[in-house]
């Protein structure tokens, strides 16, 4: 039986499927969502923190005043990190990333609760995705 889509891709018959079943199926599930995200957050060391930040977005103030009065890390400005590459971040923070839908600082949809990582707490937003 030939390959369901355009060239096989995402066919099981397609890339990955030499890697086993499972490790294939991984990739694939990571591929959904395109390959770049434009992307800004909010990093707190403590989820005390982060869940004061949570608050106040709760509450309709602006994701990136949000990120300036409460972030700790260089993107402090608004929280932009601009355009980030699919394996240019660490596991939980992709993961939530892409899973995200793209939204606007006005209306922003982000991460609830915050994701956590090595570096802290993230509440994270979409803004592109390509």
């Amino acid at each position: 039986m030939p390959p369901k889509g355009k060239g096989g891709k995402g066919a099981k018959g397609g890339k990955g499927a030499a890697t086993g079943g499972e490790d294939a199926d991984k990739k694939e599930k990571t591929q959904k969502g395109g390959t770049a995200v434009k992307v800004r957050h909010i990093l707190c060391e403590k989820h005390g923190k982060s869940m004061e930040a949570m608050e106040k977005l709760k509450a309709g103030v602006r994701f990136s005043e949000v990120a300036t009065q409460f972030s700790e890390d260089k993107a402090r400005q608004g929280g932009d990190l601009g355009w980030m590459t699919r394996g240019s971040m660490v596991g939980p923070f992709q993961d939530a990333a892409f899973a995200l839908s793209v939204s606007s600082m006005d209306k922003p949809v982000y991460t609830d609760p915050p994701v956590k990582t090595k570096f802290g707490y993230h509440i994270i937003m979409v803004e592109g995705k390509k």
